[in-house]
C-alpha cells in the first residue's frame, strides 16, 4: 500500500507510536477534531495525545500517539480510508518523534512539566475506574431498563429497584453514561464500523443517552459487544443495552 504523501512505506518511516493523518476536514476546529479522533481511535489502545493545531500550514492534519506499537499499528491498519466528518483519512506513521514519545526515552527537550503529573493522575483514575467500572457496569446495565420506557420514572427515587425486565433483542440499541460533550457525529463515527448501522439520535432533553439503530438485531448485537463498556472519557464507560419498543 503506497501513500503518494511519503512516497510510499519508505523504510526510513518504520512502525512507531504516532500515526498521522491528513486528508481531515479542514472546517472542523482544532478542539473538536481531537476530541472526535480520540473517541474513534481510543478503542485500539491508550492515547497518550492527539495533535491538531489551528495554523493554515496544519489544517486538515493531526497527530494521535499511542502507549504501544502494537495499537498505532491497528489503528492505521483498521482506520485507513476511513470517512471522517465526510472525507477518507489518510494515515501513515509519523516521520518524527512525538514529544511525549521524546519524553519517555529521555530525548526531550523540556517546554512543559505537567505531562508526567498529567500521566500519574491519568493512571490513578484508571484504577479507579476499574474497579467502579466493573460495579458499575452490572448496577447501570440492570437500571438502565427501569429509565429507557419513560422519562418520568426518573422521578421516583426507589424506581430503579424496581427495574422492568430487559428489553428482548431487537434492531435498536439504547446507549448509556456519555460525556456531555459528546455530539451525534462522534458516536456516528463509532457505530457506524459496524454493518447495518443506520442513524444515531439522540435526546436533548436528556443528555448522556442516545439510540442507534440497525438493520436488524444481530447487527445490533455485534455492535453492542463489541462497543460495550467503551471509554469515550475516563469517567464514561458507555452503558448498552436493546431498547425497549
Amino acid at each position: 500500500m503506497s501513500n503518494a504523501t511519503s512516497g510510499g512505506e519508505a523504510p526510513a518511516i518504520s512502525a512507531n507510536m504516532t500515526i498521522y493523518i491528513n486528508n481531515l476536514n479542514e472546517k472542523i476546529k482544532p478542539e473538536e477534531l481531537k476530541k472526535s479522533l480520540n473517541a474513534v481511535f481510543s478503542q485500539f489502545g491508550k492515547i497518550l495525545e492527539v495533535l491538531a493545531f489551528k495554523t493554515l500550514k496544519h489544517k486538515g492534519q493531526a497527530w494521535v500517539v499511542f502507549e504501544d506499537v502494537a495499537s498505532a499499528m491497528e489503528a492505521l491498519k483498521r482506520m485507513q480510508g476511513f470517512p471522517f466528518y465526510d472525507k477518507p483519512m489518510r494515515i501513515q506513521y509519523a516521520k518524527t518523534k512525538s514529544d511525549i514519545i521524546a519524553k519517555a526515552d529521555g530525548t526531550f527537550v523540556p517546554r512543559e512539566r505537567r505531562r508526567r503529573h498529567d500521566d500519574k493522575a491519568e493512571k490513578k483514575r484508571r484504577e479507579r475506574n476499574r474497579d467502579a467500572n466493573q460495579a458499575g457496569l452490572n448496577s447501570a446495565y440492570v437500571g438502565a431498563y427501569g429509565t429507557l420506557p419513560s422519562i418520568s420514572q426518573l422521578s421516583y427515587p426507589g424506581g430503579a429497584k424496581l427495574p422492568e425486565a430487559p428489553a428482548p433483542p431487537n434492531n435498536i440499541l439504547f446507549v448509556e453514561n456519555l460525556p456531555h460533550e459528546c455530539t451525534p457525529m462522534m458516536l456516528q463515527m463509532l457505530f457506524c464500523q459496524y454493518p447495518g448501522f443506520k442513524e444515531v439520535r439522540m435526546v436533548e432533553a436528556k443528555p448522556g443517552i442516545a439510540f442507534v439503530e440497525y438493520g436488524d438485531e444481530m447487527q445490533s448485537t455485534v455492535s453492542m459487544q463489541a462497543l460495550q463498556g467503551f471509554k469515550m472519557t475516563a469517567q464514561n464507560p458507555m452503558v448498552i443495552s436493546y431498547a425497549k419498543k
